[in-house]
């Protein structure tokens, strides 16, 4: 027990003994007045003292009678209060003269009206000339104290012999508080929470021993569901908090703290790459989006080039004469348009499928840029009377060359004739053979 707990057991104990009437107890809410009452209670001489435990005090006086008429196991005859006291008077002396002590206890006496403690002063007046007849343990919070100041009870506050305070307990005495309650259990304390735990306790505790029993007896069945021995400080906080009715949180602040300064370290970065490209920052969740799609390289695909056909020049045809040198023509791109073929004559061979030709007639109009394809066939509308033809030899007379081959409309025709899927002669894809009739007179 605490300097002050044990001080009022011993008031308690020398107010009665000695029949000094009146003793008052007071103290803060869970401090161990009760505990203290009922220590002395429970040990004392059952024999020689007759106990009148009043624990509703919201009682009249004449209420207050009754209840210690009934304890005493008197016959109630009248319900006059004058009447009751005088009876009750004969009674204590006989009690008095069997060496009894009668002894009445009134817990939470903060509750009990001001008119009835008014009047109670009266039992003070049953005595002998040494000694009070009944001895009265008034036992209540601070309110209690607040109470006796009334004016209207300053003669009871004069005839209160004894009083004693209750402290809430310090640091040290909560620790070994819970050491004794511990050792009495028969363990140790340091196996049973850490000393982190312990001085959470303490803390929240604030030296009222009702709440270090709550807050331990807590720790340890949370403590056992976790498996945990000794029990945490960690545990201890987590009680604390369903005790006052927190909600747990689900991230501490140093994690918080920890997620924000990643967040920052992630914009700093960003600005530093921003800066250093000497581009500005722009937070707009969709501005970036698309900066970052536009800022990967896209490959360009340009249209080959054609030398030999100009969108402002229209090539100049001539006409092709037997053993004249022909014309070479710069390399050209891979995907050039030529057809493998003479200036004199065309190789004989099989027809082709009508289907393969008009692939390789669709291919073929897929594969030449609009711009180069506007071109040729502007200057086939500027030259009707003759069609230009490019065409690449298998092997070509000079290597890298290519080869230009005139005709004129009879052959451009005879191509239309004798082959009507070839819409245009002058996409005729590269690498295709046509197999043409001989001309007449050969």
């Amino acid at each position: 027990m605490s300097p002050s707990h044990k001080e009022a057991m011993a008031a308690i104990i020398y107010g009665i003994e000695q029949k000094k009437g009146f003793v008052t107890i007071v103290g803060a809410v869970g401090v161990g007045k009760t505990t203290i009452l009922r220590f002395y209670l429970d040990n004392a001489d059952k024999e020689r003292t007759k106990i009148i435990y009043v624990l509703n005090a919201r009682l009249t006086f004449n209420g207050l009678l009754k209840t210690i008429y009934e304890e005493l196991d008197l016959h109630i005859d009248t319900n006059d209060t004058m009447e009751m006291v005088n009876k009750l008077y004969h009674v204590l002396i006989d009690e008095y003269n069997k060496g009894n002590t009668i002894l009445l206890v009134i817990d939470e006496a903060q509750n009990m009206p001001i008119e009835t403690l008014e009047d109670i002063r009266m039992l003070s007046n049953l005595e002998t000339t040494k000694e009070k007849l009944i001895q009265i343990v008034l036992i209540g919070q601070p309110e209690f104290e607040e109470n006796l100041n009334n004016d209207r009870l300053r003669q009871l506050k004069q005839r209160i012999a004894i009083r004693s305070t209750i402290l809430p307990l310090t640091n040290d005495e909560s620790l070994d508080y819970i050491k004794h309650r511990i050792f009495k259990a028969g363990g140790h304390v340091n196996t049973i929470f850490t000393k982190q735990a312990q001085n959470e306790i303490v803390k929240k505790a604030q030296g009222i021993p009702r709440v270090i029993n709550i807050l331990c007896d807590n720790s340890l069945i949370t403590g056992f569901g976790y498996q945990q021995r000794p029990v945490s400080a960690k545990v201890a906080r987590e009680v604390i908090s369903d005790i006052d009715g927190k909600k747990k949180q689900r991230f501490s602040k140093w994690q918080i703290a920890l997620g924000f300064s990643t967040i920052l370290l992630f914009f700093s970065i960003f600005a530093a790459i921003y800066y250093s490209n000497g581009s500005s920052i722009n937070f707009s969740g969709k501005e970036l989006l698309m900066k970052s799609i536009t800022s990967k390289p896209q490959e360009k695909h340009e249209p080959p080039k054609d030398d030999s056909i100009s969108k402002h020049e229209t090539p100049k045809l001539t006409e092709e004469r037997p053993g004249a040198p022909t014309i070479a023509a710069p390399v050209a791109e891979k995907k050039d348009l030529s057809v493998n073929t003479s200036p004199v004559t065309v190789d004989n061979a099989k027809p082709r499928n009508q289907t393969a030709a008009a692939k390789e007639e669709h291919a073929a109009k897929r594969r030449v840029p609009g711009r180069q394809r506007n071109a040729v066939q502007s200057a086939s509308q500027a030259e009707p009377s003759q069609k230009t033809v490019r065409a690449k030899r298998d092997k070509p007379a000079r290597p890298g060359a290519d080869e230009i081959t005139r005709s004129d409309d009879k052959f451009t025709t005879l191509i239309q004739e004798s082959k009507p899927q070839v819409v245009d002669p002058n996409l005729i894809a590269t690498g295709s053979k046509i197999a043409l009739p001989k001309p007449s007179g050969e």
